[in-house]
């Protein structure tokens, strides 16, 4: 367990747990304690314990480690300078779990045991939320086959676990992104748009040779044709001309990430033009910003894409569009700026 340290807050004293915050990057540094819970393939779940972060005792024939059967999800949990906790938006995440678990013939917690049971990790490990303006506590549920199988079958135990650990920023500065035009994250009538553990380590290779060369991180086209944008390796995409702004529409093999929907509901209510399109590639080389939304990555403006021989630079810094909106998303998650939508939910 982590030792803690006391500050001073609008509401009296916070404890935290003893790391330096300044330093805090995007690296694993587990926290205190997790969830857990798990029901037989036809049973619904009941609450869970809270229990000490620990590894798990696991069948070598589980179904998630033979047949990838899992499913994992990722918001975040914010201080407010009062000290308060908020999460943001967790019902959506709850949902999107429920859909990812019906394609992948699991039971999957209802939106109400799901976010309660996120509530009671983030109050568990409340002291490693960081204080206000050093990063947030990234919090991890995963839905896997836990039970043993040999046959392709559902596994006849189902686990809910949550775990979490604090983080800083994702991207150190602006983002260049290297287009991808052989290996591809997702094909039509494939699982690219839920949240399946498995649709992750098959774009390891390609991150790895683009960061081999000094680009940030991977944009990848549609697999058909080759000439549409579709997705970066974990985050939604976004171009600005003008007044309108535009994101690859949810067709099958993009993931219809959360921040992506909550910046499309920013951006309408800032009176941009919000289009949901096939975006061809070519359109790249004629906007004026480009950016990445996801929880990790939260709004982060993209300086350069190279595609081939060709790079095209981006409008980034404090006067852009994605500055405006990563402001007011970032307002709302830490309570600085008053919650209209409803969005955000206190931990008690």
């Amino acid at each position: 367990m982590a030792s803690t340290t006391q500050t001073k807050s609008n509401s009296g004293v916070e404890k935290h747990a003893d790391i330096n915050w300044d330093e805090l990057g995007f690296d694993l540094v587990p926290a205190d304690y997790m969830y857990v819970t798990k029901c037989g393939k036809e049973e619904n779940f009941t609450n869970g314990n809270i229990i000490p972060y620990a590894n798990i005792a696991i069948s070598p024939f589980a179904g998630i480690l033979n047949y990838g059967q899992g499913l994992l999800e990722s918001l975040k949990a914010y201080r407010r300078d009062d000290g308060r906790v908020l999460l943001f938006r967790p019902e959506q995440n709850a949902q999107r779990m429920q859909i990812g678990a019906e394609r992948l013939c699991m039971p999957s917690p209802s939106i109400e045991h799901f976010v309660e049971a996120v509530k009671q990790t983030v109050l568990a490990n409340k002291h490693w939320v960081p204080p206000p303006g050093k990063g947030s506590l990234y919090v991890r549920p995963l839905l896997i086959g836990s039970g043993p199988v040999l046959s392709l079958v559902t596994a006849p135990e189902i686990s809910f676990l949550i775990h979490a650990c604090p983080v800083g920023n994702y991207h150190k500065g602006p983002i260049n992104l290297l287009v991808e035009d052989k290996t591809h994250r997702a094909t039509p009538g494939g699982t690219g748009d839920i949240k399946t553990i498995t649709n992750y380590s098959p774009v390891y290779k390609a991150i790895a040779q683009a960061k081999a060369r000094g680009f940030s991180d991977v944009l990848f086209l549609d697999a058909v044709t080759k000439k549409y944008i579709e997705e970066v390796s974990s985050c939604n995409i976004f171009i600005v001309k003008g007044n309108v702004i535009s994101t690859p529409a949810i067709c099958g093999t993009i993931l219809p990430g959360i921040t992506r929907k909550s910046i499309i509901e920013i951006a309408l209510g800032f009176g941009y033009q919000v289009e949901e399109r096939v975006i061809p590639l070519k359109d790249l080389f004629d906007v004026d910003e480009v950016f990445c939304t996801g929880t990790a990555v939260v709004v982060s403006p993209v300086a350069s894409i190279t595609y081939g021989d060709k790079r095209v630079e981006y409008k980034t810094g404090a006067e852009t569009v994605s500055k405006k909106l990563y402001d007011m998303l970032t307002g709302i998650q830490t309570g600085r700026i008053e919650d209209k939508m409803g969005w955000t939910v206190e931990i008690d």
